[in-house]
């Protein structure tokens, strides 16, 4: 698919039925001849829902003021780390809000976590300095996932007031170069995207060549400017993901849980489309209701303690085979493997 052109990509997400079968169908295929019917395990550490964002979407934008904000403390971050390790995690995922008030915090919970565990570490903390940035890989910091949204600027601006598109991509761009392995993504239904928008994202991924691409459907908060809006049918976001693998090959995609909040066995359909990992939600389960992004968030009222097992179930469910591996980004050998559509 090297020369897949916007409009074969936006016809694809169209695509409904058979049509829609078939292209997930050949993106198992492939996903299942780079990784077997292995999935890889993260998990989802939510330590902080401040923000000084605004976006338009999200519950725990600054202007909700009816949101209990909270900051895990370092030393029961670190603690929260330990256990995840001995359940089996070898890659945690400190996420939070966009507010840098707990970088230094973060750099010592990367070397502890460095020096006690043979853990990956990727983090979602949203935009920060170069020296930051250099700073937490130095420490050890693996990973990092900043989502970009959207690819469409006028779309991107008009969703995100107070942010800049320029300075999302120079930051990704940054990551990159010190040597993160780095991940972005989108939502999937916003207002006003397009088809022609889906498909221009899936080709900016295939040209700056990100290790990981996490995507879900849009999906209205009560407490946001959109919160009225309509959500996209979950057959377009089987097609996005399916078709992400036909163009990006081995990049690291998993099964979200804003898939399985959008219908019920979103995850499992979501790893026979092309999916190859899956990140459940490790945050304790007192902390877990005062960091939703959108409504009706599966898992909200589960210990941390039962996630493993019903992360396992939800990759059986699917056929797969769940690995407590770090999970990094295969080496590109598959990428002359000619894909008919």
């Amino acid at each position: 698919m090297k020369d897949i052109t916007i409009e074969q990509l936006s016809l694809m997400l169209k695509s409904k039925g058979e049509d829609s079968e078939l292209i997930r169908k050949k993106a198992n295929s492939l996903t299942e001849k780079i990784f077997g019917r292995n999935i890889y395990l993260r998990g989802i550490i939510e330590f902080s829902n401040l923000c000084t964002k605004d976006c338009l979407y999200c519950g725990i934008r600054r202007s909700n003021k009816n949101l209990e904000r909270y900051t895990i403390e370092k030393e029961e971050i670190k603690e929260i780390i330990k256990k995840s390790y001995i359940d089996g995690f070898r890659t945690v995922v400190l996420q939070s809000g966009e507010v840098p008030v707990y970088d230094r915090d973060l750099t010592e919970i990367i070397e502890y976590t460095k020096n006690n565990f043979d853990m990956a570490i990727t983090l979602s903390v949203g935009e920060r300095k170069r020296k930051v940035y250099y700073e937490w890989k130095r420490a050890g910091a693996d990973r990092f996932l900043l989502r970009i949204e959207t690819t469409n600027r006028k779309l991107f601006k008009r969703l995100h007031p107070d942010d800049d598109f320029d300075l999302r991509l120079k930051s990704l761009l940054t990551l990159k170069e010190l040597g993160y392995e780095t991940g972005t993504g989108v939502m999937i239904g916003l207002p006003g995207q397009t088809y022609e928008d889906l498909a221009k994202d899936i080709l900016f991924f295939k040209l700056y060549d990100f290790d990981m691409l996490g995507v879900g459907p849009f999906i209205p908060h009560h407490q946001t400017p959109l919160k009225d809006e309509k959500v996209i049918d979950f057959e377009t976001v089987l097609n996005f993901i399916a078709l992400l693998r036909l163009v990006t090959i081995n990049t690291n995609i998993p099964a979200t849980t804003s898939m399985a909040t959008l219908e019920k066995e979103g995850r499992e359909k979501a790893l026979n489309s092309g999916a190859n990992v899956i990140m459940p939600n490790y945050t304790p389960q007192k902390y877990r209701e005062k960091y939703l992004l959108y409504d009706n968030k599966i898992c909200v009222k589960e210990d941390e303690s039962s996630t493993l097992k019903i992360t396992e179930e939800v990759v059986k469910r699917a056929g797969k085979k769940l690995v407590k591996e770090r999970g990094d980004r295969r080496e590109k050998l598959l990428t002359d493997i000619p894909i008919d559509l």
